[in-house]
């Protein structure tokens, strides 16, 4: 087909409006993408600020008897009445058993009798002695007499002595058969009944006598953490707070807070061989006796204050690829700035923050998913602040 001379002009100018009208829309385009970067996103940002932290520590333990005393006979024989009643408080020295003491009253008796008897012949050997020692001055005597009653009255002294030690020793035997409690505390129940057959220091307890106020709490700790804690200390990371006992609050199995606190006893010098870790003791009261050997509790246990403590809410925080935890803050240009950083523990909703943040930085905690590390941003101050994660005294490890 052939176009007249007017025809092509004619599409030519067509060609030429569609052209301008297209460049004139890519234009338009482009300015409004210029004008929308030019305007940077807002970030809510929180100022970073040094502040004293408490620190503390949870671990798992069990609660464990003050004092604990196994009863066992002393001497042989039948036990005729139980004392005491199963499950109530005893006091140091209450009865607790009566044995049958005809056998060991015969004894006693029959030693108080032989030591009278020896002392009736001391004092006949005594004045035999004296006497021969005046007649040998005269010589009214021989010397082997004189000798023999001094031998004679040094073998009576002596068999005084040996009937006391008897009567001594059926004496203690004799109150044995009243088994009393050694210490004060709550008795459990009776293996034995009356009419049983017991003897002297058997294996098996008649019963179990334990203190439980105050009463132990032991938990264990692993020696990296006890080494770390040194090193902090060592350092001046931690300062000591209090006297050298620490504080320790305890948390039961319900979750409650038990009432009253108590006080880091005892460490062991011991690490366990096969766990790493090693027992540490704290002892709290326990007048109510709301605390049971046995029971399963966690110990808060208070390790110091670190004066400087950089805290970052969680929500703030996010990994990267090799899963290290890393933060945006707002840098002197006004650009978000990525920091790597090393965190210590959760205390509540934030992190510790142990390098990587410092006082005065500008951290980015809200508008993260609208930036990425070197875009401008535009700080502007959190409207909602974040929730104190907790009081300064409880930071948990």
């Amino acid at each position: 087909m052939k176009f007249s001379v007017n025809q092509r002009a004619t599409a030519s100018a067509v060609a030429l409006l569609f052209a301008g009208l297209a460049l004139s829309g890519c234009g338009e385009q482009e300015a409004a993408v210029a004008g929308t970067a030019a305007v940077p996103p807002e970030v809510g940002v929180l100022k970073i600020e040094a502040e004293p932290l408490r620190l503390t520590t949870e671990l798992a333990g069990r609660t464990v008897p003050y004092l604990v005393s196994e009863v066992r006979p002393q001497v042989g024989g039948i036990i005729q009445t139980r004392l005491f009643t199963e499950g109530g408080e005893v006091k140091a020295g209450q009865p607790l058993y009566q044995i049958n003491p005809n056998t060991y009253q015969a004894t006693f008796d029959s030693a108080k009798a032989s030591l009278e008897k020896a002392e009736a012949n001391l004092d006949s050997t005594r004045n035999k002695a004296s006497r021969y020692e005046e007649l040998v001055a005269i010589k009214a005597v021989s010397r082997q007499d004189y000798d023999d009653s001094q031998s004679a009255l040094k073998q009576a002294q002596a068999e005084v002595a040996m009937a006391r030690a008897a009567l001594d020793t059926a004496r203690v035997n004799l109150a044995y058969t009243r088994v009393v409690s050694p210490i004060a505390g709550r008795i459990g129940r009776s293996t034995v009944t009356p009419g049983a057959l017991v003897t002297a220091n058997q294996d098996a307890s008649l019963a179990t006598v334990q203190q439980l106020d105050p009463i132990y709490v032991d938990v264990t700790q692993s020696s990296a953490d006890l080494l770390r804690l040194r090193q902090e200390f060592a350092s001046g990371k931690l300062k000591r707070s209090g006297d050298s006992h620490a504080v320790v609050k305890l948390l039961l199995e319900d979750g409650s807070t038990y009432a009253l606190d108590g006080k880091l006893q005892f460490s062991d010098i011991t690490v366990d061989k096969g766990t790493g870790t090693i027992t540490l003791r704290a002892v709290f009261p326990n007048p109510k006796g709301e605390l049971l050997p046995g029971m399963y509790v966690r110990a808060l246990l208070e390790e110091g204050v670190d004066e400087q403590a950089i805290l970052a809410p969680q929500r703030a925080v996010t990994r990267d690829t090799k899963g290290n935890p890393t933060a945006l803050v707002v840098g002197a240009n006004g650009t978000a700035e990525l920091r790597t950083l090393t965190t210590r523990r959760v205390v509540g909703d934030k992190w510790l923050v142990s390098d990587g943040l410092k006082a005065g930085d500008t951290l980015i905690v809200d508008g993260l998913q609208k930036i990425a590390p070197g875009a401008p941003v535009k700080a502007v101050p959190l409207v909602t602040p974040v929730s104190a994660a907790a009081p300064a005294a409880a930071a948990q490890h």
